[in-house]
């Protein structure tokens, strides 16, 4: 049996167009450079054999963007947009959802499993499906990442940030399943990599 439990990807958008005042923030999109750099950080993330089984994004452009070249790169097999993860909202209830009904089949929204994408997630075929564990990978804004990190953790708010196009990644032991149904899991998961663009690209 696999020494932990679920797991969790958090991914930031990469780089965006600066704020301005006639564009709505929820319109701002990744520059070429951020799209560029971006690609390469998640098609690396990729390869080190960071994948999950659900893929769940702000609907915000600039984070939309950063989950649909995750989807390209092999990250996941599917897209779903969930306010929880526009900035300033809460993603904890969206997580505790998630751990209740882990096995639940992700709807593929239209337009957002793009041709060419993985049809299943990427897996080691020689573990055994039952054995391997579920995964699940967030794509959002600071500090609102970093705080679910931290709160996860039981660590200070403010004490963890993603760079733009940065992933923390973060597990939870089997022992503490189904106590984040009521929120108390706080300090149960651990925190396995925080990954800068710069370390992946290194």
């Amino acid at each position: 049996m696999a020494p932990f439990g679920p797991r969790l990807l958090l991914v930031r958008h990469g780089i965006a167009e600066d704020r301005s005042e006639d564009r709505p923030d929820g319109l701002r999109a990744l520059t070429p450079a951020g799209r560029r750099r971006t690609t390469a950080v998640l098609e690396r993330a990729v390869a080190l054999g960071l994948t999950a089984d659900r893929l769940m994004s702000s609907p915000l452009v600039r984070a939309r963007q950063t989950a649909e070249i995750a989807l390209r790169a092999g990250l996941a097999p599917c897209l779903e947009l969930a306010t929880a993860l526009e900035p300033g909202a809460d993603p904890l209830p969206l997580l505790a959802r998630w751990l209740a009904t882990p096995t639940a089949g992700a709807p593929q929204t239209p337009g957002l499993h793009p041709p060419g994408a993985a049809s299943s997630p990427r897996a080691d075929p020689s573990t055994p499906a039952a054995d391997r564990p579920l995964r699940l990978a967030l794509v959002g804004h600071e500090p609102d990442l970093g705080d679910l990190a931290a709160r996860l953790l039981g660590a200070p708010l403010g004490s963890i940030a993603l760079r733009k196009a940065g992933l923390a990644l973060l597990e939870l032991p089997r022992s503490a399943q189904g106590h984040l149904e009521d929120q108390a899991a706080a300090g149960a998961w651990s925190l396995q990599q925080l990954l800068t663009p710069r370390t992946l690209l290194a």
